[in-house]
């Protein structure tokens, strides 16, 4: 038996075949000196830098000055940094969503990773998606790897207000449409609402990945809150460079870091924060690539003994600043180590429970709540089920009015995006403040591609009169900077044959938090009439990365990953698949010709 060849280091890892080793090493290291590095730079162990930063991406425009930071701990801990870019997913500037293009960034990660000689990786992101897709391709490659995020903005001011991104945004937008300030007043609003690089100022999406991240233990303590302007954030930078230099060759790899117990903590870490709706599918999809499975139901029992501790934004007074500053997560998860699984290893090397013991005993309780005293007494989250949802749905209750936990009341309904464009503001609608609003076809396969257009805005002549808040569901998602009794991802999605695309105006559903339940009251005969005549509105892209989404994009609860893309792909559901069952739909109406009008041409059959 012969002793197995050692793993190649630095410059000549994962050589490019020319069918001669010595001239590929050769090759290679002629090319890197042009670059200007000595043979004593060329002969240490890499540190890849997979770095997000874009023109399109506000969030990330100091990602500069942080690579450098990175750059220089590497160096000083003795390897050589080359950092190179992958795409960037800024929030605000992807169409149709940055959503659909989330797996595509995953797989550009994945396989720089592996295709690029480099021994370990920092992972540098930070806007919504960004951080997702950079664990879900960490986790696939498996090279020692950790995270380092951009951090959030820091706060602006306008008179009285203090303001932080898209909370504050949503809530001046809303008294503008009903009529409580000018448009003088919120053209002021747009120049302040972001004042400084870094993500959102709230516990909105970016906030809350990254301080899932730092729970699940793949970035070093306090990693999370740090703002994005402050010295400590180069600092943690510098940090994480020496730290993915004494990850070479450690088995302290994403896989053998992001296990039930780390994926458990996390979600534990999301209930208390009141985090954002998104992470339920982000967790969910970077879980997947490790062969775990996020389960709704456990997620709900976690939720019902975990209560929510962090007072900030969209639901609370204060902002990410200050969560960094009255102790960070590290003081969140000491309120909660009777909950967490404390031996759960971190990429530092330390457990989760070593990591509490050494924080700051200092904590704020403006801001972080002790556990005896909570801000509320259980957590932000909570899946339904029901006939309307029979895979699942979200709603965050902690951003949400406890007054319609229990209600039964009848729907509107709007059949797409374009269709609520035009007909929510219209005074002709016909619709009462305890009515429900219900958004079709904007869920993952669906040309929409799953948009945060959950957030359904109060009909204008609604909101002049004075309401603030209404129940509204849809197959659609929300953005973690948002609020209000809104039912999200609701699965199997309407496009491809799910319960929701059944709806009619003038329909009644039951909502019941308190049994976790939401139900469209309507027989199922008269369901299966429905389905006969409802079309398939189901995306079918035509060509290069648009195809291949709507060939392989999952739902809801897998996290809206691709099929291909998963660890153990039979324990998760199949590409665009509705339901277990085969159901009958009608073929989509011809340009021209509405779906009422048009005749059933013969079954097309989904979810088989």
């Amino acid at each position: 038996m012969t002793d197995k060849k050692p793993e190649a280091q630095g410059i000549a890892r994962g050589l490019t075949n020319y069918g001669d080793e010595a001239f590929s090493k050769y090759l290679r290291r002629s090319f890197a000196s042009s670059m200007g590095y000595s043979r004593e730079m060329l002969d240490r162990p890499i540190v890849g830098i997979a770095q997000s930063g874009s023109g399109f991406n506000n969030c990330h425009r100091h990602f500069p000055e942080m690579i450098e930071a990175v750059k220089r701990g590497v160096i000083a801990a003795g390897a050589l940094p080359l950092d190179f870019p992958t795409i960037s997913l800024g929030e605000v500037f992807v169409s149709p969503t940055s959503l659909k293009f989330r797996n595509l960034m995953s797989m550009d990660v994945e396989e720089m990773v592996r295709a690029q000689p480099m021994d370990s990786v920092v992972l540098l992101g930070g806007c919504d998606k960004t951080v997702p897709a950079q664990l879900m391709g960490a986790m696939s490659a498996n090279l020692p790897a950790v995270q380092l995020v951009a951090g959030p903005m820091s706060t602006g001011r306008h008179k009285e207000h203090r303001l932080g991104a898209c909370t504050d945004c949503r809530r001046f937008w809303q008294q503008f449409r009903s009529g409580q300030i000018e448009e003088e007043e919120i053209n002021v609003v747009e120049r302040k609402l972001a004042s400084t690089a870094g993500t959102c100022a709230v516990m909105g999406t970016a906030s809350t990945m990254a301080s899932l991240t730092e729970a699940m233990g793949m970035m070093p303590a306090y990693g999370a809150a740090i703002p994005a302007v402050s010295a400590d954030r180069l600092r943690m930078a510098e940090e994480t460079g020496r730290l993915a230099v004494q990850l070479i060759g450690s088995e302290r790899r994403p896989r053998s870091i992001l296990t039930q117990q780390a994926l458990e903590n996390a979600v534990t870490v999301l209930l208390a924060l009141g985090g954002s709706t998104n992470a339920v599918l982000h967790l969910a999809a970077i879980a997947g690539r490790v062969g775990l499975k996020l389960d709704l139901k456990k997620l709900n029992e976690i939720s019902d003994r975990t209560p929510v501790l962090v007072d900030l934004k969209p639901t609370g007074q204060f902002y990410m600043e200050d969560l960094h500053y009255a102790g960070g997560i590290p003081a969140v998860m000491r309120e909660l180590r009777h909950l967490l699984h404390l031996d759960a290893v971190t990429v530092t090397g330390e457990t989760i429970g070593d990591r509490i013991e050494n924080a700051d005993p200092w904590v704020d309780r403006n801001v972080i709540a002790a556990a005896e005293q909570p801000v509320r007494v259980n957590g932000g989250l909570v899946a339904l089920y029901g006939n309307l949802a029979p895979k699942g749905a979200i709603l965050k209750r902690s951003a949400a009015d406890p007054a319609l936990f229990e209600t039964e009341a009848r729907v509107v309904v709007f059949t797409s995006l374009e269709d609520l464009a035009a007909r929510i503001d219209d005074p002709d609608l016909d619709v009462t403040a305890d009515d429900i609003l219900l958004l079709q076809n904007a869920g993952p396969t669906s040309a929409a591609a799953m948009p945060e257009a959950g957030y359904l805005p109060i009909p204008k002549k609604l909101a002049r009169a004075g309401v603030k808040d209404m129940i509204r569901i849809s197959d659609a998602r929300m953005s973690g900077t948002a609020y209000g009794t809104i039912v999200l991802h609701v699965s199997p999605d309407a496009a491809s044959g799910g319960p929701i695309g059944l709806v009619r105006s003038g329909d009644r559903i039951r909502l019941s938090v308190e049994k976790r339940e939401i139900e469209l009251l309507v027989s199922e005969a008269e369901l299966e009439k429905r389905r006969a005549l409802t079309p398939d509105t189901r995306h079918h892209g035509t060509r290069g990365y648009d195809k291949l989404y709507s060939k392989e994009i999952l739902q809801a609860e897998d996290g809206c990953d691709f099929g291909f893309l998963l660890d153990d792909p039979c324990s998760h559901g199949t590409p665009g698949a509705a339901a277990d069952v085969p159901v009958e739909r009608a073929e989509a109406a011809p340009a021209g010709e509405s779906a009422a009008d048009a005749p059933v041409r013969g079954p097309v059959v989904v979810g088989r």
